[in-house]
Order: structure tokens, then C-alpha cells, then sequence
């Protein structure tokens, strides 16, 4: 599948420039927690910022890609469907809602066992529990290759185009809407009108780029196990989404060459081998090894 080919050069070259180092002088630490919406679940976040707008995985990514004047990603982006259907299954099996199969005793990899549910409960995310229903109601069970292909629409039978997640990402920017970080406009391309979802607050993204960027800089811990389950699976579908090189552009020349070696030093470990150990979700490692395959 075109959009699940990883890129032998491990990201996109990034082009060269003068560069600035991002600075986080917003001061909203102080800020009283907004009341989540009716039913939604709340994100645990491990990161220390309790007191900040909870994004879910979908959502960070979506944001990681969006240009933010002009409100939308890359036309030339065919990866990051993908890589958002990827973000829900591991978001599900973060919130408790999915596992994967037992390996059994002769140890199956993780791309040949089935995605069970393991509690419908409803997360409060439309588009999470829409993905949670398919899966609870499939029978026999599919494997993680087989559902990001199923929720992404990239199937060629016919019975089972249903399973496609539609306007996904127009959802997702509804969602950051809401949470107060794009608005929304229209915008005139010479033959069709377009909604766009430009950046209103700056702030909250540029957390997101300085979490990325201290993961693989100052608070690098040459361990994966050891960092926030939700912070690597970021790095990975930022990555499968073709969208982790624009946290890196701002950096300055060494601190990028640092962040990249660091990144495919990532993209190097096997998921079979970092599934067996304590401390893991094999769910994750399960997505990682669907996109690197």
C-alpha cells in the first residue's frame, strides 16, 4: 500500500535555512482547566501538563500537519490517512479499550494476531467510538494491518468498504475547533470553494512542537520504555504521517542533524523484540509494525 511505503531516506529532506530556536512564553500554565464536553472522556496525558487543552492522538498529528495560515495539509500528502487510523487504534488500546489476541505458545508476530475489543464503553470521541463499534461488531476478528486498511477504505472488497471512516480529517479540525485551537474559514480556489481551519492559538501548538522536539533533545532517554507511551507513538505516526519534519524545520542546523539520528534510531528498533518487554503496549508496537514493515 502507497500510503504505508516508508520512506528509505527515513523522513523527508529537510530543506536548509536559517532557523530559530521555538521559545514558550505563552504563560498559560496558570490557566484554570476548561470543563470537557458532555460524555468526553478526559486524555491522560503523563507529560505534566494537566493544565493544558488535552489533544488525543488524531488530533496531534492533524495538528503537526496543518499549514497554519492557510488551514489545511499538503495536498501532497498521501500518507497520513493512514496515519490517523493507526493514531485511533493505538489511542483505544491507551484509553483500555482494545488488546490484541494472546500470542499462544508458539509466540505469533504481531501483525498475524487479531484486534480484540476489551471494553465498549464509550470514550466520548465520535470518531473513536465509531472505530470501536466496527471492531466490537466484526467477527472473525481482523489483524492491525487489516483495520487501518478497512477504516482508511483502501480494501478491494466491496462488502466491506463500510468500515471506511469518512472526512476524518475535516472532523478532527472540528474537534480542534472546539478546543479553541483553529477556526474555520472559506476559501476560493479558482474552481470549488474549500473550508479551512486556520491556527488561532498559537500557543498550544507550539507546546506540541516543543514536546516533540525535547523528546528526541533534552529529554532524551535512549530508551522507549522508559518515555511516555503517548509521546512515542506521537513520534512514530508523526512519522508514518509525513508530518514529523515540520516540528524539526525550526531547529537550528546541529540540533536537527541530532533529532534525526535520534528519530532513526527509533525507526531502527524492532517492534517484535520491544513488545516482549515489561512495561509495554502491544498495541503500539502492533501499528509501528504495520507502517515499517
Amino acid at each position: 500500500m502507497t500510503s504505508m511505503t516508508q520512506r528509505s531516506s527515513g523522513l523527508v529532506q529537510r530543506r536548509t535555512e536559517a532557523s530559530r530556536t521555538i521559545t514558550d512564553k505563552d504563560g498559560e500554565v496558570g490557566r484554570e482547566e476548561p470543563e470537557p464536553r458532555r460524555g468526553e472522556e478526559l486524555v491522560h496525558d503523563d507529560s505534566g501538563d494537566s493544565k493544558e487543552t488535552r489533544l488525543t492522538l488524531m488530533e496531534e498529528v492533524l495538528l503537526l500537519g496543518l499549514k497554519d495560515r492557510e488551514g489545511y495539509t499538503s495536498f501532497w500528502n498521501d500518507c497520513i490517512s493512514s496515519g490517523l487510523r493507526g493514531c485511533m487504534l493505538i489511542e483505544l488500546a491507551l484509553r483500555g479499550r482494545l488488546q490484541l489476541e494472546p500470542c499462544g505458545v508458539r509466540r505469533r508476530g504481531l501483525l498475524s494476531r487479531k484486534v480484540l475489543c476489551k471494553s465498549d464503553a464509550p470514550t466520548g470521541d465520535v470518531l473513536l467510538d465509531e472505530a470501536l463499534k466496527h471492531i466490537k461488531e466484526t467477527q472473525p476478528p481482523e489483524t492491525v494491518q487489516s483495520w487501518i486498511e478497512l477504516l482508511s477504505g483502501e480494501t478491494w472488497n466491496p462488502l466491506k468498504l463500510h468500515y471506511q471512516l469518512r472526512n476524518v480529517r475535516e472532523r478532527l479540525a472540528k474537534n480542534l475547533v472546539e478546543k479553541g485551537v483553529l477556526t474555520t474559514e472559506k476559501q476560493n480556489f479558482l474552481l470549488f470553494d474549500m473550508t479551512t481551519h486556520p491556527l488561532t492559538n498559537n500557543s498550544i501548538k507550539q507546546r506540541l512542537i516543543k514536546k516533540v522536539q525535547e523528546a528526541v533533545l533534552d529529554k532524551w532517554v535512549n530508551d522507549p520504555n522508559r518515555m511516555d507511551k503517548r509521546l512515542v507513538a506521537l513520534i512514530f505516526l508523526a512519522h508514518s504521517s509525513d508530518v514529523l519534519e515540520n516540528a524539526f524545520a525550526p531547529l537550528l542546523d546541529d540540533q536537527y542533524d541530532l533529532a534525526m539520528k535520534r528519530v532513526r534510531q527509533l525507526l531502527e528498533l524492532e517492534p517484535e523484540a520491544e513488545s516482549m518487554k515489561a512495561n509495554t503496549n502491544e498495541m503500539l508496537w502492533a501499528v509501528v509494525a504495520a507502517f515499517t514493515k
